[in-house]
């Protein structure tokens, strides 16, 4: 009987998915994946990571510092999402996922952008980076000084697409996590990553989504998959609920189905065992005294958004340490930085924010100084 019953556990265990990610001794996890990592948008926190700065082929999730750049520009009004872009014989050229570009063929940018995000076109990406640089060689060198802008040093495209056997494009897990995160910050880019299923041409050309998270993960708001047969099986994959945004990204799982369970497992864990706390000081901060200022005092206060990501299961009371100067100089500027908030729990330092000025206190003139000091002598 009792060999009976171990084999019995030995079946049930073998049919286990090898690819989701399982809980072993408390917070410790395994993924079958060579390399990932997990992360959460607001602090940069990350929660996971596997070989996470191991060089690697991206595949299509690439993309996401293509429509990284695309967000970009949309947000500081250099592109409109109904300029219209024109396509090359060089981007009507491409293989791999496309949706069949003709030479010449006109299309909006906003129309262009949903084509990448849902179904990784690649003639669509070939042709925005030609729309927006000229070249895709010039375009790839925007990425490339994107990526060092951001402090990536395990990162280099040859490619806007990743359409790309070059053993010069590669990225990382960590590094793709970081593009991924700028990305998502841009709030508009969402109503092109969470499509599930729409049209272009008029109703005369489907897409469905590639990233099958956005289909049944409670949550998801994204982001982009990849394969080649050099890349394997890639997702960045980002979800959100009750205003926390985590971003999970998997490199080289060895079939689709491992990217996808890897991701959601990775996703579970961290809306599972993980809390965004406001960071907000149970006192009001001090004024600050301002030395020959046009006011008396400045008024600090702690940035918009400030959050820490602590385990639920200690969760508790924050302790915060304040330091502010005993007095400042004027002129002080608005949104000048002039103190220092560290979060601690218990005796951990969780993370210091800036504190900012509220308003600015322009330097007293001599008319000005005059009258005080007649007022002090009053």
């Amino acid at each position: 009987m009792k060999r009976f019953v171990i084999l019995v556990l030995i079946c049930i265990l073998c049919a286990v998915p090898g690819s989701a990610l399982e809980t072993l001794s408390g917070d410790a996890l395994r993924i079958a994946a060579p390399s990932a990592i997990l992360m959460e948008k607001s602090t940069g926190a990350v929660l996971y990571e596997k070989d996470a700065y191991a060089h690697l082929a991206p595949a299509s999730v690439t993309k996401v510092m293509t429509m990284l750049l695309a967000a970009e520009a949309l947000e500081d009004g250099s592109m409109k999402p109904d300029d219209i872009v024109t396509a090359s014989a060089n981007a009507a050229g491409m293989g791999g996922s496309q949706i069949w570009l003709e030479e010449g063929e006109r299309m909006s940018v906003g129309e262009m952008l949903k084509c990448i995000a849902v179904v990784s076109a690649n003639d669509c990406c070939v042709a925005l980076a030609e729309h927006m640089a000229g070249s895709e060689e010039a375009f790839v060198g925007r990425m490339n000084r994107r990526a060092e802008e951001l402090g990536l040093k395990d990162t280099h495209f040859t490619s806007c697409s990743g359409l790309s056997d070059s053993d010069d494009h590669y990225t990382c897990a960590h590094d793709l996590a970081v593009i991924s995160r700028e990305l998502i910050l841009h709030e508009a880019i969402k109503q092109y990553t969470t499509v599930w299923m729409d049209t272009i041409r008029d109703g005369a050309f489907g897409l469905s989504n590639t990233n099958k998270l956005i289909y049944y993960y409670p949550g998801a708001t994204g982001l982009k998959t990849g394969f080649t047969s050099k890349a394997m099986y890639c997702l960045a994959a980002t979800a959100e609920r009750d205003g926390v945004e985590y971003i999970a990204v998997v490199l080289h799982a060895q079939t689709s189905a491992d990217r996808f369970e890897s991701a959601k497992a990775l996703l579970n864990h961290a809306f599972g065992s993980y809390t965004l706390i406001p960071a907000v000081p149970p006192d009001v901060l001090p004024p600050i005294p301002v030395l020959l200022g046009s006011a008396d005092v400045v008024q600090p206060v702690v940035p918009n958004g400030a959050a820490v990501l602590l385990e639920k299961d200690r969760s508790g009371k924050l302790r915060y340490e304040i330091s502010l100067p005993p007095a400042l100089e004027a002129p002080v500027m608005e949104g000048q930085e002039i103190g220092l908030m560290s979060v601690y729990s218990g005796d951990e330092l969780l993370r210091t924010f800036p504190l900012y000025s509220r308003y600015g206190v322009s330097r007293q003139t001599v008319w000005q100084r005059f009258i005080s000091l007649l007022s002090a002598l009053a």
